[in-house]
């Protein structure tokens, strides 16, 4: 057996590994900082036998390969501060118009930072672009060189019918060239799910609409705030309210700049969009809203966005007006001009259709609104992990979106809110961190965000939306948009050669997100039978009956795109749906 200075043994090492000397050297670096390696190490010195391990001992279970499958990073409980790690790869050229390039990625080849001793838990840091930056556990960094990059191709179930993938179409070369090629090989490794395999067939999810995938350094960061920083906030002078109320407090700073907002105090965390949206209701919509008032909304939104002002106008008397959608689903603009008038209140309008993935014209609604002196709410859940977004050059006044759609947890939201609105609006909710005093006649309340944010929030699921806008700022929004744009043509011109599919949803501004029947298959049988070969897809009404109900139809099947999706998964979609109308053809036959 060859063995190194650290005595470690090296026969066994899998193939593709870095050289076995350097990898043993990194983990003799690596264990001999663990609690009780100095024991071993004497053991080990003084001659003394390892145990062998127990015939029956579990092993622990491998990584799956498949689609962008990889080893297991090196140092699993530290992989969010891996922040080196360069996401986009191929040669330099001429940055396109309107495209900023990504500066410069230093080369990985620089000397490892060893730990200084005796240092206590250090305090996560995350770099201001994309690029290396210093490790937060600087101690633990040098563990990434030995972090095997190589990936397992994508497998598809079988060839697809009159369509050829996407390296052998020439419209479509320059998915992976430009400036620095998007790698999605790379993007793919740090979201841990996608290595997983049900029924031994790698996982394909296409159900981002739903919700996102979470990227390793946001499941790390949640935590490290558990395990290093959990406490309460605003309320203690220890010092684990200290490290926690500033993560918290640093979360809402991350949101404000990714939204543009102009204040942190604009930034009110709640559980999701739903909630946001009620809460808007309930607070400023019962203080401005009365009897006769209009509320304008448009046949595109979420239930989220009809229901709580179905409520409100039964609670006061107003009413709720809807503006059409053209046979593309893109709203009519000229119409919803036509609805604004003197009684016009609000205007509650979605930026991006979770239903069909059209882009509306929110600027020019909320524009619109306000000349008529209407407050306007965007709801931009399905918007915030596919564009840049921008609330003052939107110039609405309402902002809301749910983290579980950006890569973060779920149960954590966010309301964005102007200033003087917020400043001037009664809080929904009443209890703890909401005032200032409170005696047994009256209570002040507290300014704004706190007033809105009663009781203890979900700390934990703030910090880790925090980390996915990190993780987003890290890529880039305008790369993220770039890609899943050439994504959506790809799975569009690749659907429409499934004979009897008909998309639902052809705007001209729209996201990666592609609704569709099959003639002759329900809904339910066609999101069955792709679950059957591991391809994630919506199969229902998508919390948007009225929508559906516009072009005669009462549920569609759902693929919507992410940043880690890749046109082997659209192809794997594509031939399962013609395998399924192969089947059906020769059962009916």
């Amino acid at each position: 057996m060859s063995t190194n200075d650290s005595g470690w043994g090296l026969e066994s090492l899998p193939p593709g590994l870095p050289d076995p000397e350097v990898l043993a050297r990194l983990a003799a670096g690596f264990f001999g900082a663990l609690p009780g390696a100095r024991e071993v190490a004497e053991g080990l010195a003084a001659g003394a036998p390892l145990a062998p391990e127990p015939a029956s001992a579990p092993r622990p279970p491998s990584v799956p390969g498949g689609a962008g499958a990889a080893d297991a990073p090196a140092s699993p409980g530290f992989s969010f501060l891996r922040e080196a790690r360069p996401i986009f790869g191929g040669a330099e050229a001429t940055p396109k118009p309107g495209i900023a390039a990504p500066p410069p990625i230093p080369s990985p080849a620089a000397a490892p930072i060893q730990p200084a001793a005796g240092e206590g838990p250090p305090t996560p840091s995350v770099p201001s672009a994309l690029g290396t930056a210093e490790s937060a556990i600087p101690g633990f960094s040098l563990l990434e060189e030995a972090r095997p990059l190589f990936s397992y191709p994508p497998s598809a179930p079988g060839p697809v019918p009159a369509f050829e993938p996407a390296d052998a179409r020439p419209e479509f070369a320059a998915l992976n060239q430009g400036p620095r090629a998007f790698d999605v090989e790379t993007i793919r490794r740090d979201f841990p799910i996608l290595r997983e395999r049900v029924a031994g067939r790698p996982l394909v999810w296409l159900d981002n609409g739903a919700t996102t995938q979470k990227p390793q350094s946001v499941i790390d960061r949640i935590g490290y705030f558990y395990a290093h920083e959990n406490s309460n906030v605003h309320r203690a002078a220890h010092e684990l309210a200290a490290r926690a109320t500033d993560a918290y407090e640093s979360a809402r700073e991350k949101v404000r700049r990714f939204l543009n907002a102009a204040a942190p105090r604009e930034i009110v965390f709640v559980r999701g969009a739903t909630e946001g949206i009620n809460l808007v209701a309930q607070s400023w919509g019962r203080q401005n809203i009365g009897k006769d008032d209009e509320i304008v909304i448009s046949w595109l939104e979420h239930h989220a966005n009809i229901v709580p002002w179905q409520m409100l106008c039964s609670e006061t008397g107003a009413r709720l007006r809807v503006a059409p959608v053209d046979d593309s689903g893109q709203i009519v603009i000229e119409e919803y001009e036509r609805l604004l008038g003197p009684r016009t209140r609000l205007v509650s309008v979605t930026q991006v259709s979770n239903a069909l993935g059209t882009v509306t014209p929110a600027r020019e609604m909320a524009a619109a609104a306000h000349r008529y002196g209407a407050k306007v709410l965007v709801d931009g859940a399905q918007a915030v992990s596919h564009m840049r977004v921008d609330v003052q050059s939107l110039d609405c006044d309402f902002y809301v979106f749910s983290g579980h759609k950006l890569f973060a947890p779920t149960g954590i939201g966010v309301v964005y809110g102007k200033s003087p609105i917020l400043d001037t609006t009664r809080p929904w909710q009443g209890g703890g961190n909401m005032i200032q005093d409170v005696t047994f006649e009256k209570t002040i309340y507290n300014t704004a965000p706190a007033r809105f944010e009663a009781g203890t929030g979900s700390l934990g699921d703030a910090v880790g939306l925090g980390a996915a806008i990190d993780y987003l700022n890290r890529v880039g929004m305008e790369n993220v948009a770039r890609r899943e744009i050439e994504l959506l043509h790809y799975a569009t011109a690749a659907l429409e050669t499934v004979p009897g599919l008909r998309i639902i949803g052809t705007a001209r501004e729209k996201v990666g997100v592609l609704s569709f029947i099959l003639e002759g298959v329900r809904t339910e049988e066609v999101g069955d039978y792709l679950n059957r070969e591991c391809i994630a897809v919506r199969a229902g009404h998508h919390c948007a009956q009225p929508i559906h109900r516009r072009f005669g139809i009462e549920s569609t099947v759902r693929a919507s795109l992410a940043l880690y999706n890749t046109c082997e998964e659209i192809d794997a979609l594509v031939a399962a749906l013609q395998r399924l109308q192969v089947a059906r053809r020769h059962r009916n036959s």
